[in-house]
């Protein structure tokens, strides 16, 4: 008992490919020394290139994950990726109430390759459902123009679309702009309590495929490093310099293949915080 660590749950699909989802997360959580607990909503053939099939686990096999984890592990800090719709959604909020999980919610809806992983109906049952319930989200730009039901062409946009996200919903908000706002840094937009903030790290010049995983590792990286007791302006520094890290000591797995791969180094030093 005196090396006990936290044990923290990512709810999300299973990527055959093993560069995001489940693996990606459960990867993430080991290499932050976290105990991780998973419960699969769905099972997709994929790989860094493509999603070939997605099978949706009935809602009931999800709650039956969750109870059975949540009944024995002491979970605070959970995150959610792939939820696929409407009824999986509403299983998750009620057992995250009803076990007070501090939610961290990417809105996984579209896959990078295409393919929808979130029927159209779910989108407001997750805006309804679960974002009250949430800590944080952490949108893309695509998933926050969908939210804001308009499309998000300029820093300024960024900055007015997380304000409004964390005003409507009251959690707080990781908007990943990625490379939109400067070539050379990798800038997202972060919404705490009503405040603005760049949280920005260099840019990686990478092949796109191999950076296939950037976003469920962000967020498996924010629920462990909460779960380690760290403040909100720690655990978004170590989650972004985590996700450079890894893109920067990619690892080639085949002759025309590379992916990203915990890092070695601690690259903290590299990323930005600061107000707007």
């Amino acid at each position: 008992m005196n090396n006990r660590i936290p044990a923290v749950l990512t709810i999300a699909g299973s990527d055959s490919g093993g560069g995001a989802g489940i693996q990606a997360d459960l990867r993430t959580f080991h290499t932050f020394r976290v105990y991780g607990c998973s419960v699969i909503t769905a099972v997709t053939a994929q790989n860094p290139c493509e999603v070939r099939r997605v099978d949706v686990m009935p809602a009931d096999s999800v709650k039956s994950q969750l109870e059975c984890v949540l009944d024995q592990f002491p979970v605070q800090f959970a995150k959610t990726g792939m939820l696929a719709n409407c009824e999986i959604i509403e299983c998750v909020a009620e057992l995250a109430e009803k076990y007070a999980l501090q939610l961290i919610v990417d809105p996984v809806m579209v896959s990078t390759s295409g393919a929808r992983l979130l029927e159209e109906p779910a989108v407001a049952a997750m805006q309804n459902v679960l974002f009250p319930l949430a800590r944080w989200i952490t949108p893309n730009i695509p998933e926050a123009e969908l939210l804001c039901a308009r499309p998000l062409k300029s820093p300024a946009d960024f900055a007015v679309a997380a304000q409004q996200l964390y005003e409507r919903y009251h959690c707080n908000v990781i908007l990943k702009s990625g490379h939109a706002i400067s070539s050379d840094q990798a800038v997202d937009i972060v919404c705490y309590q009503g405040k603005l903030f760049t949280l920005s790290s260099p840019a990686v010049s990478i092949k796109s495929n191999t950076a296939h995983g950037t976003g469920c590792t962000l967020s498996a990286a924010l629920t462990a490093n909460f779960a380690t007791g760290k403040n909100w302006q720690e655990v978004l520094i170590a989650a972004k310099a985590f996700v450079y890290g890894s893109l920067n000591e990619h690892m080639c797995v085949s002759d025309t293949l590379a992916q990203m791969y915990p890092p070695l180094n601690n690259y903290s030093d590299k990323v930005r915080l600061n107000e707007l």
